[in-house]
């Protein structure tokens, strides 16, 4: 009788198996939100700007060096393939970087030292990819970037948009992200801030951004044979965020106001190796680049949260890699199969061929035609370095 794919790859799916039921306790995104952040922008807009925010952080609900020593125990050298027992290993030494992330959240500079193992930092190059970014005009006023939605229209917005794809997930409010939408992958649902007004062309935005590409990889993710692809590959940030962006941009909802934010993201981030804190961060935005008070908060609680996080920097770098990558005529399929990272395609590819992994069942429909109108968009990425 012919072995099923599972006898044949044994070890590789007992070793996946004890990595998925590990990686369940360590979403970062839930507890890096801060727990207090209307409260404290109250009381940092009144002390006109020089305040210290005093975020307060969900409680930990695992024990860190137990989990530690659990991901390390694991024998990857019962993983015959080479290539694929070295994605294991890197997918080990990545999840216990969260873990340290996870466990220093509030803690100042030591989380800030944890997030940059994970997430790097701005290069010069980024920071001048950026800084080219910001010399472009977006004075252009539209009607669709008006906030005039609140989170109940939003909510119909999305419920419609669904329609679009054959999964099913939950749609939540929140008053504890600092994003003004965001999916939670381990529990399949769409979390909207409670208190946000959203314009036209926002809504757009994240439909394609959140649900076009978040939601796919994680219905895609989930149709794999092995968990890791939903659980996630090392530096998958950089390559979700690229592809959710680069939704945006070829469904003909990216603005220069819009790409802008991003660069934000890349000063902002730039920032903490700079040693600033919450205040410097904002003056920075607000007054030397003119941002308004209400987004150069939100820039600067995102990079500021935890102690300093510098994920934000990967959304500029991470849409230049997919564009390049679209551009030259790749197989995006690849990169929509799980929470995956492009640096490795070519194991992606090898799992397919042995039967370990499935090309993507839903496929990011805003991919399939160019709906850019802007030719500024095209001149801009083609010139970041």
């Amino acid at each position: 009788m012919t072995p099923t794919l599972e006898e044949k790859y044994q070890n590789l799916f007992d070793i996946d198996s004890n990595l998925n039921r590990l990686v369940k306790k360590i979403e970062l995104l839930n507890y890096i939100n801060p727990l207090n952040i209307e409260s404290e922008k109250k009381q940092f807009y009144s002390s006109k700007y020089n305040y210290e925010p005093q975020f307060k952080y969900p409680k930990i609900r695992f024990n860190g060096y137990k989990l530690h020593r659990l991901f390390f125990s694991q024998r990857l050298e019962r993983i015959k393939d080479e290539s694929i027992r070295e994605l294991y290993k890197d997918i080990i030494y990545e999840y216990s970087g969260l873990i340290e992330c996870i466990e220093t959240i509030g803690q100042g500079r030591k989380f800030y030292f944890n997030s940059l193992k994970s997430f790097g930092t701005p290069t010069e190059r980024d920071i001048e990819n950026a800084k080219f970014i910001l010399r472009f005009d977006d004075s252009d006023f539209e009607e669709d970037l008006l906030p005039l939605y609140n989170v109940d229209d939003a909510i119909a917005y999305f419920e419609d948009y669904r329609k679009r794809y054959d999964f099913d997930f939950t749609i939540k409010k929140s008053t504890n992200i600092s994003a003004a939408a965001m999916v939670q992958n381990n529990t399949k649902t769409l979390l909207l801030r409670r208190n946000h007004k959203f314009s036209k062309n926002q809504l757009a935005v994240l439909a394609n951004h959140e649900i076009g590409v978040h939601m796919v990889t994680t219905f895609n993710g989930l149709s794999q044979p092995l968990k890791v692809f939903s659980n996630g590959f090392p530096n998958n940030v950089e390559t979700q965020e690229g592809l959710a962006v680069y939704s945006e941009y070829m469904s003909g909802n990216l603005t220069i106001t819009r790409l802008k934010e991003l660069a934000y993201r890349v000063i902002a981030s730039d920032s903490l190796a700079k040693g600033y804190n919450f205040s410097d961060t904002f003056d920075l935005l607000h007054n030397q680049y003119k941002l308004n008070r209400d987004k150069a908060f939100i820039v600067t609680l995102r990079v500021h949260r935890g102690g300093g996080f510098t994920k934000d920097h990967l959304y500029l770098t991470g849409l230049k890699k997919v564009y390049d990558y679209a551009k030259a005529g790749e197989d995006l399929n690849v990169l929509l199969t799980g929470k995956v990272t492009l640096e490795y395609k070519d194991v992606i590819l090898k799992m397919q061929e042995l039967g370990l992994a499935i090309p993507s069942i839903h496929y990011t429909d805003a991919y399939l035609t160019n709906d850019n109108k802007n030719k500024n968009f095209d001149f801009i990425l083609n010139s970041l370095k």
